[in-house]
């Protein structure tokens, strides 16, 4: 179904855009809030990149489109048409209540909830998955599963006590991955490294004063891994690390304290990528 108010062949701007009070509005806003989002299974996905994947995944239910920014993502107003997917036009102001960012992008995909829960089957046989432990940041979780997407991860898993993947800066800064790999949420610290081994993988921890190299550990990291990324502030808890198969350190050559948790991610994924491909 596609809204009355898209502009017809050679009329111009719609006359009749959606405004911030239109019901339909008002709802999809509410799903800045996670409790919203939880209790509706659904969330908003901004921007060109992650409007695309919405669509090219069967997960957008409705398109909200900025009046004035139509012909600019004519092709994905066209996409969402041919796919029966709801295109509605709306207000800059309405826009703008759909965005949590100062410079609206313009497009906004209302979306089927597509994170997992942790009781939820796994498809297939992971021979890598990135982990993040309780982390705080919406923008760190969403660039972690795009470096996961980018690297070959089968999976990313999030544990208990962190933020929201279907937050609308998570979604945002994944730019459309979160729609490509499965992400998994709420998994216990204290089921993770029993959860992992009945999945034939080692678990892996990136710490500053792990044991193991991750330059000089090409035998171990050859295997089947799900590495875990601890919370920007405190990073893994001194239990989950002794639990864990290996801890590996990441040397740091210049005058540098430490790593952020995605620079560490990338290098340790793209470390076990590259060897597992050598291996096969």
């Amino acid at each position: 179904m596609t809204h009355s108010t898209l502009p017809e062949e050679g009329t111009g701007r719609p006359a009749d855009p959606f405004t911030e009070r239109t019901p339909r509005v008002v709802s999809a806003s509410k799903l800045h809030r996670a409790a919203a989002r939880r209790k509706a299974g659904r969330f908003l996905a901004e921007g060109a990149n992650s409007v695309e994947a919405a669509l090219a995944s069967g997960a957008a239910v409705e398109v909200f489109c900025g009046q004035d920014s139509l012909e600019r993502f004519a092709a994905l107003v066209t996409t969402a048409s041919a796919a029966g997917v709801t295109v509605s036009v709306v207000t800059d102001r309405a826009v703008r209540s759909l965005s949590d960012t100062v410079s609206p992008t313009g497009i906004v995909a209302l979306c089927r909830s597509v994170v997992r829960d942790p009781g939820e089957p796994v498809e297939g046989v992971p021979r890598l998955v990135a982990v993040g432990q309780a982390l705080a940041e919406p923008g760190n979780v969403g660039t972690l599963v795009r470096v996961s997407d980018a690297l070959g991860a089968d999976a990313v898993w999030l544990t208990e006590g962190g933020v929201d993947p279907e937050n609308t800066k998570a979604v945002r800064a994944s730019a459309g991955s979160l729609f490509h790999l499965p992400v998994v949420r709420g998994i216990s610290e204290s089921g993770l490294v029993g959860r992992a081994h009945r999945l034939g993988l080692q678990v892996a921890v990136a710490t500053g004063d792990g044991e193991v190299d991750v330059e000089r550990a090409d035998d171990v990291l050859s295997r089947p891994t799900a590495w875990v990324f601890g919370n920007e502030a405190h990073g893994v808890p001194d239990e989950l690390a002794a639990a864990a198969d290996i801890r590996v350190r990441i040397h740091i050559r210049g005058r540098a304290e430490s790593l952020n948790i995605v620079t560490a991610a990338s290098i340790c994924l793209h470390t076990s990528a590259r060897l597992q491909a050598g291996a096969s």
